[in-house]
């Protein structure tokens, strides 16, 4: 016959609490997101990649996920802030990747942005150089590895992988 213990009411919803809280400095993760923005373009379809002051190449837009916030409310506020671009609907998630370029406990998850309204011409300012539609077919000298690679996989059916 199997044991329970009994905890008062306070103790019982205080310890899920504790387990979780501690698990922060135990186990921390870190979650970011990426987009792939994607329209038809003049010359064929094309994605929205950007330039940071703080890291080489050219990326899918994107960021970290901040407390008590949805992934998928990252990506929009993400491409938004990254891209002057109103994500409409849901975006979809594509796929979750492990980051062990930046550390052992980061993922990245990757969603596909399709429904989404142009704000504005995105300036450049301190984070972002430059940004931009690009045509899929002929992508910026300097684009990452992890960006084409999340490209191919998307657009040409190669088999994703579990890493960025």
């Amino acid at each position: 016959m199997g044991w329970s213990v009994r905890l008062p009411g306070g103790v019982q919803r205080l310890v899920p609490r504790l387990i979780h809280g501690s698990a922060r400095f135990v186990r921390p993760l870190t979650m970011g997101v990426r987009a792939v923005v994607e329209r038809d373009g003049a010359d064929g379809p094309e994605v929205f990649l950007v330039r940071h002051s703080y890291v080489p190449g050219w990326h899918l837009p994107g960021g970290a996920v901040e407390v008590g916030e949805t992934a998928a409310d990252a990506v929009a506020r993400e491409v938004r802030e990254e891209c002057a671009v109103e994500v409409e609907g849901v975006p979809e998630l594509f796929g979750l990747y492990f980051n062990r370029g930046a550390s052992r406990r980061d993922h990245v998850a990757v969603y596909r942005v399709r429904a989404f309204r142009v704000l504005s011409r995105r300036e450049a300012d301190w984070e972002i150089l430059e940004a931009g539609f690009f045509p899929r077919a002929r992508l910026p000298d300097g684009t990452t590895a992890a960006t084409r690679a999340r490209l191919a996989e998307m657009f040409e059916a190669r088999e994703p992988t579990a890493d960025w």
